[in-house]
């Protein structure tokens, strides 16, 4: 009898080794062709001079990875992210809290808002890239039209050096405003509503519940806000692009706007490569030192 029952269980392992496997095998592949062997490919390539057409690439070695220290536009274009990514933090997550919270406590009469408030997500960032560069317009757009109009003259936020950069992230936190408001729904709904009935039985004004409970409860929610805020700020292309190319001059330059502009547009390859290659193991460290950094603080 134990041993009929010890082959039913190394049978039943083995059925479930073997479904395991049948659904990790296509998710592997995926991950290995589509994202691991593009990233060793860009490596390899970053150690090569090649305009991307020819049939023949000439081995530089380490060439463009000097380049690339030295570059004082790669180095402008990585603070440019830098401050991106501290401006998003700060005004998207706490935005995106106070919206999923009165969406919580207001209840069902005000889910229009939920479809109201999310409509910048559900637009592609192109579209909403064009929205802002032709609202914004020096000529006329409406901030020039208001201007006017109050007596003033045409005012171009996004020929500006000094306001280029901060119009940008304007746009950038009203398009994800709405994903990190679903993002904290999410999480208000993982907290028992017993939490609450108890703290207003009790006497808790619902400012006392947010900042005493809600908000607590809420911090793996807000650590991984700021991860995915984060990485998604390092690699911003689309919107920054369409708005101003990366200038005037190099002002509103990104990583990966630089990274185009040298792989696609000069045509080198090679040193695009080197760049994204950058991008990435900039981007790994900066999320490692993050997550480290949050889960100290739990600990």
């Amino acid at each position: 009898m134990q041993s009929q029952t010890n082959s039913l269980a190394k049978r039943r392992a083995a059925s479930t080794r073997n479904a395991a496997i049948i659904f990790l095998v296509p998710a592997f592949l995926f991950l290995i062709i589509y994202i691991a062997y593009p990233i060793v490919y860009s490596f390899n390539l970053s150690c090569y001079d090649w305009n991307g057409f020819a049939s023949n690439k000439a081995f530089v070695g380490l060439n463009n990875w000097k380049e690339l220290i030295l570059d004082g536009v790669f180095r402008k274009a990585f603070l440019n992210n830098i401050i991106i990514m501290v401006l998003s933090i700060i005004v998207q997550l706490p935005i995106g809290i106070a919206l999923a919270t009165f969406l919580d406590f207001g209840g069902k009469k005000l889910n229009v808002f939920k479809v109201i408030w999310f409509i910048p997500m559900l637009m592609s960032s192109v579209a909403i890239g064009y929205l802002f560069k032709y609202a914004l317009d020096a000529s006329s757009g409406i901030v020039t039209g208001i201007s006017k109009a109050l007596g003033g003259h045409s005012i171009d936020l996004l020929g500006n050096p000094k306001t280029a950069l901060l119009t940008i992230t304007v746009a950038i936190c009203w398009q994800f405003i709405p994903f990190y408001m679903v993002y904290f729904l999410a999480a208000y709904s993982g907290i028992p509503s017993d939490l609450y009935e108890a703290a207003i039985i009790d006497g808790a004004k619902k400012s006392q519940y947010f900042w005493r409970i809600a908000l607590p409860l809420m911090k793996p929610a807000i650590k991984s806000a700021i991860v995915l805020s984060m990485v998604g700020s390092l690699k911003y292309f689309d919107l920054i692009y369409v708005m101003t190319g990366g200038g005037p001059g190099n002002a509103s330059e990104l990583m990966a706007t630089y990274m185009y502009k040298n792989a696609f547009l000069s045509q080198r390859m090679g040193y695009g490569s080197a760049i994204a290659s950058g991008m990435f193991i900039l981007i790994t460290i900066i999320s490692l030192i993050t997550i480290k950094t949050l889960n100290r603080k739990e600990d």
